[in-house]
């Protein structure tokens, strides 16, 4: 996990950056030795430092000297933590197609405080709200999933009322496995709303009322992105660094890579917990993250 350098100077690394960026060909290799120490708050300090010494914009130039992924993993680095996740949502909606699986994962993954501080980027940037945009890029009930996870109001404590833990488990059983169809707003309303010990405890009662584990109780319920939805919603009130961890497996294996989850995963968690990604890669796969990289990608 990135934790950035003691003796840091801005400067020395701006200067590092435009000697690998400038004459014949680039120095890709100085390139990610200088950003790799980094942590995102220093790269910003370059950034500005960059500019008011040489007098160039580094994004400009990086992008101008790069291409393809290597060329947008380096962006990426080089973007404020939120404003990473903006870009990433902004293109799940207005690319082509949608991308269900980036909108599912931020909004899944991200804490009450990263949600607020998304929703406040993504109308500064788009003069549009999140929601707006979710709203009218999806459906059903999915799209009710979405917007409720996207209002970052989740409970954040840590208290777990067991007569009501017994009730949620109750209600998702009735709401699912008791009847003929599926209740789904039952399910979205106590999966993203409640604390995380809560909904531990609400497993564990529902396992024993419905006899099977509640993601197998959603997989034979829902289907689809709505499937998709709660099933990460689950995984990573779990265990998030396992969530992750599925993640970077699924986008390397099988036919051709997922480079934007890749790299997105790859960036984003660079500063919160790749340390315990790659442990749990290494539990779940028996194969280590970076042979598994090594591998499957070149240059």
């Amino acid at each position: 996990t990135i934790k950035g350098v003691s003796s840091f100077s801005a400067e020395q690394e701006a200067q590092a950056l435009r000697k690998a960026m400038k004459g014949f060909g680039t120095d890709e290799d100085a390139i990610i030795e200088t950003l790799t120490k980094l942590n995102v708050s220093q790269r910003q300090q370059v950034l500005i430092t960059y500019k008011s010494t040489i007098g160039r914009d580094l994004i400009d130039d990086l992008k101008s000297e790069l291409s393809g992924n290597f060329e947008r993993v380096i962006i990426g680095m080089m973007t404020p933590t939120t404003m990473y996740d903006v870009h990433e949502l902004r293109r799940a909606v207005k690319g082509a197609g949608t991308d269900e699986g980036c909108l599912i994962e931020i909004l899944a993954s991200r804490t009450n405080e990263e949600i607020r501080r998304i929703n406040e980027s993504y109308k500064l940037q788009y003069g549009c709200t999140l929601e707006e945009d979710i709203v009218s890029d999806t459906s059903s009930m999915f799209r009710r999933v979405l917007v409720s996870l996207a209002t970052g109001n989740r409970d954040e404590g840590m208290y777990v009322d067991d007569a009501l833990a017994q009730q949620d488990a109750q209600c998702l059983y009735e709401a699912g496995e008791k009847k003929w169809g599926t209740d789904e707003v039952q399910f979205m309303s106590i999966l993203c709303t409640r604390n995380r010990f809560h909904l531990l405890r609400v497993f564990d009662v529902y396992r024993g009322i419905a006899n099977k584990d509640i993601t197998d109780s959603i997989k034979s319920e829902m289907s689809g992105d709505l499937e998709d939805a709660l099933l990460a919603v689950v995984k990573c009130t779990r265990n998030k660094p396992a969530y992750f961890a599925e993640r970077l497996y699924k986008s390397m294996k099988g036919l051709g890579t997922d480079d934007n989850t890749l790299i997105r995963v790859m960036v984003s968690r660079s500063e919160i917990d790749m340390l315990d990604i790659r442990r749990e890669f290494l539990t779940m796969y028996g194969k280590s993250l970076h042979s598994f990289i090594k591998v499957s990608f070149s240059g």
